[in-house]
Protein backbone atom coordinates (compact mmCIF):
# COMPACT_ATOMS: atom_id res chain seq x y z
CA UNK A 1 0.00 0.00 0.00
CA UNK A 2 0.95 3.38 -0.74
CA UNK A 3 2.23 5.64 2.61
CA UNK A 4 3.41 8.42 0.91
CA UNK A 5 1.80 11.52 -0.02
CA UNK A 6 2.40 14.14 -2.43
CA UNK A 7 0.92 17.35 -2.22
CA UNK A 8 1.26 19.77 -5.24
CA UNK A 9 0.07 23.22 -3.76
CA UNK A 10 1.35 24.70 -0.22
CA UNK A 11 -1.75 26.40 0.37
CA UNK A 12 -4.14 26.34 3.40
CA UNK A 13 -5.73 22.56 2.45
CA UNK A 14 -2.46 21.16 2.09
CA UNK A 15 -1.77 22.93 5.57
CA UNK A 16 -4.69 21.02 7.07
CA UNK A 17 -3.97 17.84 5.33
CA UNK A 18 -1.13 17.77 7.53
CA UNK A 19 -2.97 16.47 11.28
CA UNK A 20 -4.77 14.02 9.24
CA UNK A 21 -1.91 12.67 8.08
CA UNK A 22 -0.20 12.85 11.25
CA UNK A 23 -2.70 11.19 13.03
CA UNK A 24 -2.95 7.84 9.86
CA UNK A 25 0.75 7.99 10.04
CA UNK A 26 1.04 8.89 6.73
CA UNK A 27 4.11 10.91 5.12
CA UNK A 28 3.43 13.72 3.87
CA UNK A 29 4.93 15.78 0.90
CA UNK A 30 3.79 19.04 0.04
CA UNK A 31 5.60 20.78 -3.51
CA UNK A 32 5.00 24.67 -2.30
CA UNK A 33 4.81 27.42 -4.89
CA UNK A 34 7.16 29.99 -2.94
CA UNK A 35 8.98 29.39 1.13
CA UNK A 36 6.99 30.67 3.76
CA UNK A 37 3.35 29.15 2.11
CA UNK A 38 0.91 28.01 4.63
CA UNK A 39 1.61 24.23 4.39
CA UNK A 40 5.46 24.95 4.83
CA UNK A 41 5.71 22.39 7.51
CA UNK A 42 5.51 19.86 4.98
CA UNK A 43 6.97 21.41 2.40
CA UNK A 44 9.94 19.23 1.08
CA UNK A 45 10.22 20.68 -2.08
CA UNK A 46 9.79 24.47 -3.57
CA UNK A 47 9.19 25.29 -7.24
CA UNK A 48 6.95 25.86 -10.21
CA UNK A 49 3.96 23.46 -10.58
CA UNK A 50 4.04 24.42 -14.13
CA UNK A 51 7.93 23.08 -15.16
CA UNK A 52 7.52 19.39 -15.72
CA UNK A 53 10.61 18.86 -14.50
CA UNK A 54 10.63 20.43 -11.23
CA UNK A 55 7.16 18.35 -10.58
CA UNK A 56 8.49 14.73 -12.12
CA UNK A 57 11.48 15.60 -9.36
CA UNK A 58 9.07 16.08 -6.78
CA UNK A 59 6.90 12.90 -7.76
CA UNK A 60 9.83 10.63 -7.56
CA UNK A 61 9.81 11.18 -4.11
CA UNK A 62 6.27 10.00 -3.20
CA UNK A 63 3.94 7.19 -3.65
CA UNK A 64 0.68 8.83 -5.22
CA UNK A 65 0.27 12.72 -6.33
CA UNK A 66 -2.52 14.94 -5.04
CA UNK A 67 -3.67 18.50 -5.10
CA UNK A 68 -3.93 21.82 -3.18
CA UNK A 69 -5.33 23.11 -6.25
CA UNK A 70 -6.92 22.62 -10.13
CA UNK A 71 -4.07 24.53 -12.15
CA UNK A 72 -1.29 22.02 -12.72
CA UNK A 73 -1.05 22.02 -16.31
CA UNK A 74 -2.38 19.11 -18.35
CA UNK A 75 0.49 18.72 -20.45
CA UNK A 76 2.17 18.27 -17.04
CA UNK A 77 -0.48 15.29 -15.42
CA UNK A 78 -0.32 13.41 -18.51
CA UNK A 79 3.26 12.99 -19.16
CA UNK A 80 3.23 12.17 -15.36
CA UNK A 81 0.85 9.09 -16.00
CA UNK A 82 2.85 8.28 -18.90
CA UNK A 83 5.92 7.80 -16.87
CA UNK A 84 3.81 5.39 -14.64
CA UNK A 85 2.74 8.15 -11.84
CA UNK A 86 -0.03 7.85 -9.77
CA UNK A 87 -2.06 10.82 -9.79
CA UNK A 88 -5.50 11.22 -7.95
CA UNK A 89 -7.38 12.35 -9.04
CA UNK A 90 -6.06 11.95 -12.53
CA UNK A 91 -5.68 14.40 -15.62
CA UNK A 92 -9.02 12.81 -17.46
CA UNK A 93 -11.22 13.68 -14.32
CA UNK A 94 -9.32 16.77 -13.22
CA UNK A 95 -9.41 18.63 -16.53
CA UNK A 96 -13.62 19.53 -15.75
CA UNK A 97 -12.26 21.24 -12.37
CA UNK A 98 -9.72 23.63 -14.64
CA UNK A 99 -11.84 24.04 -17.97
CA UNK A 100 -15.72 25.49 -17.23
CA UNK A 101 -16.69 24.58 -20.76
CA UNK A 102 -15.44 20.95 -20.76
CA UNK A 103 -17.42 20.92 -17.07
CA UNK A 104 -20.56 21.93 -18.78
CA UNK A 105 -19.81 19.75 -21.96
CA UNK A 106 -19.05 16.82 -19.77
CA UNK A 107 -22.10 17.48 -17.47
CA UNK A 108 -24.50 17.57 -20.02
CA UNK A 109 -23.18 14.31 -21.76
CA UNK A 110 -24.34 12.58 -17.74
CA UNK A 111 -27.45 13.95 -18.20
CA UNK A 112 -26.89 16.46 -15.06
CA UNK A 113 -28.94 19.77 -13.92
CA UNK A 114 -26.85 22.75 -15.27
CA UNK A 115 -28.13 26.14 -16.17
CA UNK A 116 -28.35 27.20 -19.89
CA UNK A 117 -25.21 27.74 -21.44
CA UNK A 118 -23.04 28.56 -24.38
CA UNK A 119 -19.46 28.77 -25.49
CA UNK A 120 -19.29 32.52 -27.17
CA UNK A 121 -16.18 33.57 -29.28
CA UNK A 122 -17.55 37.21 -29.77
CA UNK A 123 -19.64 39.91 -29.10
CA UNK A 124 -22.03 39.13 -31.55
CA UNK A 125 -22.64 35.65 -30.15
CA UNK A 126 -22.38 36.87 -26.82
CA UNK A 127 -25.39 39.56 -27.91
CA UNK A 128 -27.64 37.05 -28.94
CA UNK A 129 -27.48 34.55 -26.19
CA UNK A 130 -28.60 37.81 -23.85
CA UNK A 131 -31.41 38.21 -25.64
CA UNK A 132 -32.90 34.77 -25.72
CA UNK A 133 -32.42 35.06 -21.83
CA UNK A 134 -34.47 38.40 -20.85
CA UNK A 135 -31.36 40.70 -21.16
CA UNK A 136 -28.66 39.35 -18.57
CA UNK A 137 -25.86 36.59 -18.40
CA UNK A 138 -22.96 35.55 -16.51
CA UNK A 139 -19.79 35.22 -18.50
CA UNK A 140 -17.41 33.36 -16.87
CA UNK A 141 -13.40 32.69 -18.05
CA UNK A 142 -13.29 29.15 -18.59
CA UNK A 143 -10.08 28.86 -16.88
CA UNK A 144 -8.45 30.29 -13.28
CA UNK A 145 -11.62 31.96 -12.02
CA UNK A 146 -12.00 31.22 -8.23
CA UNK A 147 -14.00 33.16 -5.29
CA UNK A 148 -16.20 35.59 -7.59
CA UNK A 149 -12.76 36.25 -9.97
CA UNK A 150 -13.83 35.60 -14.03
CA UNK A 151 -16.96 36.07 -13.41
CA UNK A 152 -19.31 39.00 -14.25
CA UNK A 153 -22.97 39.70 -14.65
CA UNK A 154 -23.16 41.53 -17.71
CA UNK A 155 -26.34 43.02 -19.89
CA UNK A 156 -24.35 43.82 -23.27
CA UNK A 157 -21.99 42.40 -25.44
CA UNK A 158 -19.35 44.27 -25.03
CA UNK A 159 -19.30 44.10 -21.23
CA UNK A 160 -16.09 41.64 -21.68
CA UNK A 161 -14.24 43.15 -24.63
CA UNK A 162 -11.33 42.85 -22.47
CA UNK A 163 -11.41 38.93 -22.39
CA UNK A 164 -12.58 38.69 -26.14
CA UNK A 165 -9.12 40.61 -27.31
CA UNK A 166 -7.29 38.61 -24.61
CA UNK A 167 -8.77 35.36 -26.21
CA UNK A 168 -7.67 36.66 -29.53
CA UNK A 169 -4.59 37.32 -28.39
CA UNK A 170 -3.71 33.74 -26.99
CA UNK A 171 -2.29 31.61 -29.50
CA UNK A 172 -4.75 28.70 -28.60
CA UNK A 173 -7.81 30.70 -29.08
CA UNK A 174 -10.62 29.98 -27.25
CA UNK A 175 -13.99 30.90 -26.30
CA UNK A 176 -15.41 32.56 -22.76
CA UNK A 177 -18.19 30.34 -21.24
CA UNK A 178 -21.78 32.33 -21.09
CA UNK A 179 -24.92 31.01 -18.98
CA UNK A 180 -28.36 32.24 -17.82
CA UNK A 181 -28.90 34.37 -15.06
CA UNK A 182 -30.04 31.85 -12.84
CA UNK A 183 -33.21 33.16 -10.20
CA UNK A 184 -32.24 31.30 -6.97
CA UNK A 185 -32.98 31.87 -2.93
CA UNK A 186 -29.81 30.32 -2.08
CA UNK A 187 -25.84 28.29 -2.55
CA UNK A 188 -25.79 24.96 -1.28
CA UNK A 189 -22.32 22.69 -1.82
CA UNK A 190 -22.54 19.02 -1.42
CA UNK A 191 -19.45 17.07 -0.73
CA UNK A 192 -18.28 13.98 -2.01
CA UNK A 193 -15.60 11.46 -1.64
CA UNK A 194 -14.77 8.41 -4.26
CA UNK A 195 -11.90 6.09 -4.02
CA UNK A 196 -10.51 4.68 -6.70
CA UNK A 197 -12.50 1.39 -6.46
CA UNK A 198 -15.61 2.63 -6.32
CA UNK A 199 -16.94 3.46 -3.35
CA UNK A 200 -18.49 7.02 -2.55
CA UNK A 201 -19.30 8.78 0.82
CA UNK A 202 -21.39 11.99 0.85
CA UNK A 203 -21.82 14.54 3.80
CA UNK A 204 -24.41 16.64 4.81
CA UNK A 205 -25.57 18.97 1.79
CA UNK A 206 -24.50 22.70 3.46
CA UNK A 207 -25.58 26.36 2.95
CA UNK A 208 -22.70 28.61 2.14
CA UNK A 209 -23.15 32.31 2.45
CA UNK A 210 -21.23 34.16 -0.29
CA UNK A 211 -20.15 38.03 0.20
CA UNK A 212 -18.99 39.60 -2.71
CA UNK A 213 -18.15 36.63 -4.56
CA UNK A 214 -16.35 34.67 -1.33
CA UNK A 215 -17.99 32.02 0.68
CA UNK A 216 -17.99 34.05 4.09
CA UNK A 217 -20.11 31.35 6.24
CA UNK A 218 -20.66 27.55 5.98
CA UNK A 219 -24.42 26.07 7.85
CA UNK A 220 -24.08 22.59 8.43
CA UNK A 221 -26.38 20.42 7.59
CA UNK A 222 -28.01 23.55 5.14
CA UNK A 223 -31.16 24.69 6.98
CA UNK A 224 -34.75 23.09 5.56
CA UNK A 225 -32.78 20.58 3.54
CA UNK A 226 -33.41 16.92 5.34
CA UNK A 227 -35.88 14.58 3.29
CA UNK A 228 -36.04 14.91 -0.72
CA UNK A 229 -33.48 17.99 -0.98
CA UNK A 230 -30.85 16.07 0.70
CA UNK A 231 -31.60 12.75 -1.44
CA UNK A 232 -30.98 14.89 -4.42
CA UNK A 233 -27.77 16.32 -3.77
CA UNK A 234 -26.07 13.41 -3.05
CA UNK A 235 -27.56 11.79 -5.52
CA UNK A 236 -26.19 14.75 -8.11
CA UNK A 237 -22.53 14.34 -6.34
CA UNK A 238 -22.57 10.68 -6.77
CA UNK A 239 -23.37 10.81 -10.20
CA UNK A 240 -20.67 13.39 -10.80
CA UNK A 241 -18.40 11.78 -9.08
CA UNK A 242 -18.64 8.38 -11.23
CA UNK A 243 -19.37 9.82 -14.54
CA UNK A 244 -16.29 11.58 -14.67
CA UNK A 245 -13.90 9.41 -12.10
CA UNK A 246 -13.16 11.46 -9.59
CA UNK A 247 -10.25 9.74 -6.72
CA UNK A 248 -10.38 11.61 -3.72
CA UNK A 249 -12.68 14.46 -2.44
CA UNK A 250 -14.65 16.78 -4.37
CA UNK A 251 -17.33 19.90 -3.80
CA UNK A 252 -20.49 19.85 -5.80
CA UNK A 253 -21.30 23.40 -5.64
CA UNK A 254 -25.00 23.91 -6.42
CA UNK A 255 -27.98 26.56 -7.21
CA UNK A 256 -31.30 26.10 -5.02
CA UNK A 257 -33.58 27.86 -7.95
CA UNK A 258 -36.87 30.10 -6.59
CA UNK A 259 -38.29 26.75 -8.27
CA UNK A 260 -36.99 24.43 -5.82
CA UNK A 261 -34.68 22.68 -9.05
CA UNK A 262 -31.24 22.09 -8.01
CA UNK A 263 -28.52 23.01 -10.91
CA UNK A 264 -25.01 22.79 -10.45
CA UNK A 265 -22.67 25.81 -10.57
CA UNK A 266 -19.00 24.90 -10.07
CA UNK A 267 -16.90 21.38 -9.43
CA UNK A 268 -13.64 21.66 -7.29
CA UNK A 269 -11.80 18.44 -7.16
CA UNK A 270 -10.17 18.85 -3.45
CA UNK A 271 -10.73 19.30 -0.40
CA UNK A 272 -12.96 22.56 -0.11
CA UNK A 273 -13.89 25.56 1.82
CA UNK A 274 -17.64 24.21 2.04
CA UNK A 275 -15.97 20.99 3.86
CA UNK A 276 -13.90 22.88 6.70
CA UNK A 277 -16.62 22.42 9.35
CA UNK A 278 -16.02 18.40 9.04
CA UNK A 279 -12.71 18.99 10.75
CA UNK A 280 -15.06 19.27 14.37
CA UNK A 281 -18.17 18.58 12.72
CA UNK A 282 -18.26 15.26 10.86
CA UNK A 283 -16.80 11.70 12.27
CA UNK A 284 -14.49 11.66 9.40
CA UNK A 285 -13.23 15.13 8.17
CA UNK A 286 -12.75 15.99 4.46
CA UNK A 287 -8.72 15.96 5.05
CA UNK A 288 -8.92 12.32 6.67
CA UNK A 289 -10.64 11.05 3.56
CA UNK A 290 -8.94 12.68 1.12
CA UNK A 291 -5.93 10.65 2.17
CA UNK A 292 -7.95 7.77 2.72
CA UNK A 293 -9.17 7.99 -0.94
CA UNK A 294 -6.23 8.88 -2.88
CA UNK A 295 -4.61 5.94 -1.29
CA UNK A 296 -7.80 3.46 -1.79
CA UNK A 297 -8.20 2.63 1.67
CA UNK A 298 -12.22 2.20 3.06
CA UNK A 299 -13.54 5.66 3.60
CA UNK A 300 -14.86 6.88 6.76
CA UNK A 301 -18.20 8.03 7.85
CA UNK A 302 -19.26 11.05 7.83
CA UNK A 303 -22.13 11.37 10.41
CA UNK A 304 -21.89 15.23 11.73
CA UNK A 305 -21.43 15.06 15.44
CA UNK A 306 -23.61 17.92 16.14
CA UNK A 307 -27.17 18.74 15.06
CA UNK A 308 -25.36 21.73 14.16
CA UNK A 309 -21.85 23.22 12.73
CA UNK A 310 -21.40 26.39 11.22
CA UNK A 311 -17.57 27.44 9.73
CA UNK A 312 -17.13 31.28 9.51
CA UNK A 313 -14.18 32.34 7.62
CA UNK A 314 -11.59 34.62 9.03
CA UNK A 315 -11.40 37.44 5.85
CA UNK A 316 -8.54 39.65 5.75
CA UNK A 317 -7.40 39.63 9.05
CA UNK A 318 -6.48 42.71 11.80
CA UNK A 319 -5.52 45.74 10.37
CA UNK A 320 -2.66 45.59 12.98
CA UNK A 321 -0.69 42.84 14.42
CA UNK A 322 -1.40 39.30 13.49
CA UNK A 323 -4.51 36.91 14.16
CA UNK A 324 -2.49 35.20 17.38
CA UNK A 325 -2.49 38.48 19.15
CA UNK A 326 -6.04 38.13 19.14
CA UNK A 327 -6.20 34.54 21.09
CA UNK A 328 -6.82 36.02 24.44
CA UNK A 329 -10.23 37.94 24.05
CA UNK A 330 -11.58 35.52 21.34
CA UNK A 331 -10.17 32.45 23.52
CA UNK A 332 -11.55 33.70 26.55
CA UNK A 333 -15.15 35.06 25.11
CA UNK A 334 -15.95 31.73 23.26
CA UNK A 335 -14.30 28.70 24.59
CA UNK A 336 -16.20 26.26 22.57
CA UNK A 337 -15.27 27.94 19.44
CA UNK A 338 -12.31 26.39 17.27
CA UNK A 339 -9.98 28.32 15.30
CA UNK A 340 -7.73 27.84 12.57
CA UNK A 341 -5.02 29.86 11.40
CA UNK A 342 -3.59 29.44 8.25
CA UNK A 343 0.06 31.76 8.85
CA UNK A 344 -0.56 33.90 5.87
CA UNK A 345 -0.21 37.66 6.49
CA UNK A 346 -3.61 39.58 6.63
CA UNK A 347 -4.75 41.35 3.26
CA UNK A 348 -8.06 42.74 2.37
CA UNK A 349 -10.04 39.71 1.08
CA UNK A 350 -8.19 36.91 2.37
CA UNK A 351 -8.71 33.97 3.48
CA UNK A 352 -6.48 33.90 6.61
CA UNK A 353 -8.42 31.14 9.10
CA UNK A 354 -11.72 30.25 10.24
CA UNK A 355 -13.89 29.49 13.33
CA UNK A 356 -16.59 26.15 13.51
CA UNK A 357 -18.67 26.04 16.50
CA UNK A 358 -21.02 22.65 17.02
CA UNK A 359 -24.11 22.88 18.79
CA UNK A 360 -27.87 21.80 19.06
CA UNK A 361 -29.04 25.06 18.66
CA UNK A 362 -28.70 26.98 15.21
CA UNK A 363 -29.09 30.61 16.84
CA UNK A 364 -26.73 29.58 19.67
CA UNK A 365 -24.53 28.33 16.80
CA UNK A 366 -23.85 30.92 14.58
CA UNK A 367 -23.43 33.73 17.10
CA UNK A 368 -20.23 31.58 18.74
CA UNK A 369 -19.01 31.44 15.72
CA UNK A 370 -19.53 34.70 13.62
CA UNK A 371 -18.75 36.84 17.24
CA UNK A 372 -15.52 34.72 17.23
CA UNK A 373 -14.53 35.58 13.50
CA UNK A 374 -15.15 39.61 13.97
CA UNK A 375 -12.83 39.30 16.84
CA UNK A 376 -10.15 38.58 14.11
CA UNK A 377 -11.18 41.48 11.80
CA UNK A 378 -11.41 45.09 12.10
Amino acid sequence: MSTTVGVIGGGQLARMLIPAAVNLGIDLRVLAEADGMSAGLAASMVGDYRDFDTVLAFAETVDVITFDHEHVPQSVLRELVARGVTVRPGPEALVFAQDKIEMRRRLGELGLPVPDWAAVENPTELAAFIAEHGGRAVVKTPRGGYDGKGVRVVTHKHEVDDWFTALAEDANGGALLVEEHVPYTRELAQLVARRPSGQVAVWPVVETVQRDGVCAEVIAPAPLSSGRLAAVAADIATRVAEGIGVCGVMAVELFQTTDERLLINELAMRPHNSGHWSIEGSTTSQFEQHLRAVLDLPLGATTPRDEWSVMVNILGGPAEGTLFDRYPAAFAAHPSAKVHNYGKDPRIGRKVGHVTVGGADLDDVAYEARATAAIFQD
